[in-house]
């Protein structure tokens, strides 16, 4: 069971969950870490949005986390694994870091309560419940446009005085908010971009990276931005972005992780682009886009 307390950085992916005839698809999520595992990544988050969390079962959940370990043990690959939790029931919360506690994973990227809209206080006082019921890192997940609540900088800043609540994958949709936290966070707080399209200006303002759904594509290339801005080439990070700029518009043009799970199948990485409902696979239309941009880059993923 690995824990760190370790301050996040770099590229993490939110990995898909490939699903096939109703089922999770192993033998595709074991080529799918497979195949990451030789790329540059820093961690990844299972069953989150972009995994599909919410029409997991526990079971599922359990054994998405067990395979993933397995195919990274057998790719010789070690890098920090989180899970996604999210709910607007802070004891319900609670009981879910207890029936994860045996679990291989190295934190919890949990979302702020959804529907619910609490108060400032009511957050800051979740999130610390949270924190005492765990001894493994958390990543908080402000996404306001989902959840229908904001966590605003104040709070998050109370939050990050806990030894144990290490960053936020940060999807406030506030250009303010975002780059004022980070003026005033501890220097082992991490912000983590979770907006794709965002993902090169958060560097350029002093994020520590993203968690970024596109990197499932060209995965080398958002490394690469980043890797570009700490060597202090800041006009080749720019070029490659500018390379890349259209790739996270394709893959949300739809509904995440449609257009990911689309290319993923037709790149030969799972053996189905199957979507649990309500999400459904992409439209005709939206196929025949990523199929020419696939066939662009000489059918390279």
């Amino acid at each position: 069971m690995e824990s760190t307390q370790s301050t996040p950085s770099g590229l993490w992916l939110p990995l898909i969950t490939p699903f096939r005839d109703g089922e999770l698809d192993e033998r595709s999520l074991r080529r799918l870490v497979a195949h990451y595992a030789a790329e540059p990544i820093d961690g990844f988050i299972l069953g989150a949005t972009t995994g599909e969390g919410m029409a997991l079962d526990e079971a599922e959940c359990e054994r998405l986390v067990a395979i993933t370990r397995e195919a990274l043990a057998a790719a010789g690959r070690s890098i920090p694994v989180y899970f996604g939790l999210s709910g607007s029931d802070t004891r319900k919360t609670v009981k879910a870091l207890e029936r994860t506690a045996a679990w291989n994973v190295a934190g919890y990227l949990i979302a702020c309560p959804y529907y619910t809209r609490p108060s400032q206080r009511g957050l800051l006082a979740h999130f610390s419940a949270l924190a005492d019921a765990t001894a493994r890192p958390i990543l908080i997940y402000n996404i306001p446009y989902r959840t229908g609540v904001n966590l605003g900088n104040e709070t998050m800043l109370q939050l990050a005085e806990r030894q144990n609540i290490v960053g936020v994958k940060d999807c406030c949709a506030d250009a303010t908010q975002s780059f004022d936290l980070l003026r005033h966070k501890p220097r082992d707080f991490a912000v983590l971009t979770g907006e794709d399209p965002l993902f090169y200006t958060a560097l350029t303002q002093g994020a520590e990276g993203g968690i970024t759904a596109s990197a499932h594509v060209r995965t080398a290339s958002f490394a690469a931005i980043r890797n570009r801005l700490l060597a202090g080439d800041q006009p080749g990070a720019l070029a490659e972005w500018q390379r890349l700029a259209d790739l996270p518009r394709l893959l949300f043009a739809e509904p995440s992780p449609g257009p990911i799970k689309h290319w993923l199948w037709r790149a030969g990485l799972i053996d189905s682009p199957e979507m649990r409902l309500p999400m459904v696979p992409v439209s005709d239309e939206l196929a025949l886009r990523i199929e020419r941009a696939m066939a662009a880059q000489g059918g390279r993923n």
